[in-house]
């Protein structure tokens, strides 16, 4: 079925499905779940007020990756039980067109390939948006050749406790991710849904002749799950790619925005917007042409001040909102070195600060979701920012 010829149609739809509050277009069924978790008969895509407040929905970043290593099933199944209510698959190609869950296609650092004398001549060097990388390319690997692998955790300096769980599991596919997230919606009673990013889609397209855009739309269409209803949002720091997925689909886009550069196919075209241009009230006018959400770093929603403190908020919000946006900033995780200098707590980067300040900062100037590594943390403290 092709895309509604309007985004305006499109919303008008979403709308009662979303944010009406006797929508029950997409109900879920009660159960008992853990504090912060959808409440019963809530749309899945914008969580259920409670006290007239919107309760922002909690996005698994690359599952639970704050506790089992990035992009398993393992930590997808963890951050569904820790109550968060989408997961987070980036995907990248094989070199036989399957698409599998990695935060980049060079496999070098989350995988044992290093280990595997029979692909040491893949190692190799290869310009990946304008940079110059070396490693193991997903690309280079056939799906059955990836699936002699096993994950290993990205950080382990900072996540040495994820290393128990090195050389267990495998890299997944976005089926498997697809099938997961349906037999969780079965178990926990509330509709799980995935938010797949494109990564690197103009160098897939024009490099290495393995273009995303048509294995995504193919797998969305074949499960059943083109429409429009928050299960599946997919999302791509390229407005390329997005415009591509929007165009063909009736599903919910994201435009993913970095705080300072340009989208690589803005660079790679000579032309287009930087992110700086999509901050714009013409920008986000724009990008609610072809997007339903942006996801901005947090920072361009409360940035830090010169000494490193955590500042006052942005009109961002405001803003995109103001363009009929809804924003889920990215990324939130618990060990200080990814807080503000005064949300610390003590001098090690790997202990935990006060992550659960930082969420209350952010909860309280509206954002539709977050981006997190530990769901459990995002999903604590959206109950007690509830409760106040």
């Amino acid at each position: 079925m092709a895309a509604r010829s309007t985004r305006t149609t499109r919303r008008t739809w979403r709308g009662a499905a979303l944010l009406g509050a006797g929508a029950v277009l997409l109900p879920l069924l009660t159960v008992a779940g853990p504090a912060g978790a959808a409440s019963p008969g809530a749309s899945l895509a914008f969580v259920a007020k409670e006290r007239g407040r919107a309760r922002p929905l909690v996005v698994g970043h690359r599952g639970a990756s704050g506790y089992r290593p990035e992009h398993t099933l393992a930590a997808y199944e963890l951050a569904v039980r820790m109550g968060a209510d989408v997961i987070e698959p980036d995907l990248v190609p094989t070199k036989d067109g399957q698409l599998v869950a990695r935060h980049e296609n060079e496999i070098g650092g989350t995988t044992d390939v290093a280990d595997h004398p029979e692909f040491a001549n893949r190692r190799t060097t290869k310009t990946i948006d304008g940079v110059s990388v070396t490693g193991w390319f997903t690309e280079d690997f056939t799906l059955a050749e990836l699936r002699t692998l096993r994950v290993v955790e990205r950080i382990p300096a900072v996540r040495q406790r994820n290393t128990l769980y090195n050389g267990l599991f495998q890299v997944p596919t976005l089926q498997e991710v697809i099938d997961l997230a349906k037999r969780l919606s079965r178990e926990h009673g509330r509709t799980i849904a995935i938010i797949p990013e494109t990564k690197h889609p103009t160098y897939f397209r024009k490099s290495a002749g393995l273009p995303l855009e048509p294995r995504v739309i193919e797998i969305i269409k074949r499960n059943g799950l083109d429409r429009p209803d928050g299960r599946v949002i997919l999302q791509s720091f390229e407005p390329t790619s997005a415009r591509m997925l929007d165009k063909a689909l009736r599903v919910q886009v994201t435009q993913l925005i970095s705080a300072s550069g340009a989208p690589f196919d803005t660079i790679d075209n000579g032309h287009g917007p930087t992110y700086a241009d999509m901050l714009t009230p013409q920008g986000l006018k724009e990008i609610s042409t072809y997007a339903d959400w942006i996801g901005p770093e947090k920072t361009l929603i409360i940035p830090n001040g010169p000494d490193g403190t955590i500042g006052a908020p942005t009109t961002l919000v405001r803003d995109a909102h103001g363009a009929g946006l809804k924003l889920a900033p990215y990324t939130f995780r618990n060990e200080n070195q990814f807080l503000p200098v005064d949300l610390r707590n003590g001098t090690v980067p790997s202990d935990y600060g006060q992550a659960l300040r930082e969420y209350e900062l952010f909860y309280r100037t509206g954002i539709d979701a977050v981006f997190s590594d530990n769901p459990d943390t995002a999903v604590l403290a959206r109950s007690l920012f509830a409760d106040k």
